[in-house]
């Protein structure tokens, strides 16, 4: 027996897509699209800006760059960090990391060990809600997503309530013309972490020490990091796992709220179903929009039949919204949502550059879109959800990300 079309599909002509494009949303978070099509391109500045998604994936699956983002310049700095962040090594260190650290986001890892407490997190959320009938969206993601981060790294042992919002503050934007309040707000900054260390981390370090858990900082605790390095770590992990699981949410609901036949089509999906549209979701609405890298040797990229060298020690900036809607690689109109769009190329994963590439690529892909999907079947199952007020869509330099601010959701 044949398979059934998705609710919103048609019977498709040879080589178009089965999707009925009339009945799809369109990307809403494209808020700093660089508009030019040029996918590779020196500016005046000498920073290369990398657009097409092979030679994006071309840079960073080389060998030959180091991580310029996430305040790379201001951590190098700090001279008494004998282990960096994972995020900033490179080359054997970073492998070596890499590999001690993979076991705690394998799928059987995110099965066994987090799941439960993922459903538990998201069904106290949802009644909350029922109760209250209504909510902000994005309290309720920051507030799982900081709880799945925690049990991840072992921030477990807080002395008070409330780690999210301590945490939320690294991300917070500061801008001034005055060295002086530039320099007040760098200590407000060193002061907001020393909090965080003596509330969350420390004594966690503490715990962990005294019996050590299968977490990141019993880990780090066996490997001789200082209490300093792994404070590091903490905010690091928690950039990554809280800040950009918070958004994927919010505008992954966003979607499905204002697309009842796509949300009907998810709730009614088994798990790989859910997964492939979740997938093209955080392909068209990538949640860090642009990575910065160094080049450390020249280096060759291959563009149109064209080879440039990017120099050694210039800049590479690398645009996820541009390469993750490649007229080479995604078929049709790449800015509309198409759970069954073909992709043009060997081994290319359906969210493109959403999770990076190469040996940095996001080691949480798989938690991220799994704690997703938990949450999301629960939400969405409420069959009076409503929208009662459209989110607030904004940006973040720091992060490089879109922000999606007070979404009220409302149970009639």
């Amino acid at each position: 027996m044949a398979a059934e079309l998705p609710i919103h599909a048609v019977q498709p002509e040879a080589g178009k897509c089965p999707v009925d494009h009339r009945q799809i949303s369109r990307q809403k978070t494209a808020i700093k699209v660089d508009p030019s099509t040029l996918p590779i391109e020196r500016d005046a500045k000498g920073v290369w800006h990398i657009r097409g998604f092979h030679e994006a994936r071309s840079i960073l699956r080389g060998t030959e760059t180091r991580q310029a983002g996430f305040g790379a310049r201001y951590l190098m700095d700090v001279k008494v960090l004998i282990n960096l962040p994972i995020l900033y090594l490179e080359g054997k260190d970073h492998l070596s990391q890499r590999r001690q650290t993979a076991r705690f986001f394998t799928p059987k890892t995110v099965t066994t060990d987090y799941t439960e407490f993922i459903e538990a997190l998201a069904d106290n959320l949802i009644a909350d809600l029922k109760r209250k009938r209504r909510e902000d969206l994005d309290k309720m993601s920051l507030t799982l997503a900081a709880a799945v981060v925690s049990r991840v790294v072992g921030l477990t042992h807080n002395l008070m309530s409330g780690m999210e919002k301590r945490i939320e503050v690294f991300f917070q934007q500061t801008s001034t013309t005055s060295k002086l309040l530039e320099k007040l707000q760098g200590l407000v900054k060193q002061f907001q972490l020393f909090v965080f260390y003596l509330i969350d981390v420390r004594p966690s370090i503490q715990a962990h020490r005294r019996q050590p858990q299968e977490d990141v900082i019993s880990h780090l605790i066996e490997n001789k990091y200082s209490d300093l390095e792994i404070l590091t770590e903490c905010v690091t992990y928690a950039a990554a796992g809280m800040t950009t699981t918070r958004e994927f949410i919010g505008v992954t609901a966003w979607h499905f709220l204002e697309n009842p036949e796509l949300r009907a089509e998810y709730l009614a999906a088994d798990e790989e179903k859910r997964y492939e549209i979740l997938h093209e979701m955080l392909r068209l609405e990538p949640v860090i929009a642009h990575l910065y890298r160094h080049a450390m040797a020249d280096i060759s990229v291959e563009s149109g039949g064209k080879t440039y060298t990017i120099p050694k020690g210039e800049m590479i900036q690398l645009h996820l919204y541009n390469t993750n809607t490649d007229e080479h690689v995604i078929d049709g109109d790449p800015r509309e949502l198409c759970p069954a769009r073909p992709i043009h190329g060997d081994h290319i994963p359906p969210m493109l550059m959403s999770f990076g590439d190469g040996h940095h690529r996001c080691p949480g892909a798989y938690l991220a879109i799994k704690e997703t999907d938990i949450f999301l079947q629960r939400l969405l199952a409420i069959p009076t959800l409503r929208i009662e007020k459209q989110p607030t869509l904004g940006w973040n330099e720091v992060a490089q990300s879109y922000e999606i601010r007070d979404f009220i959701l409302t149970v009639e």
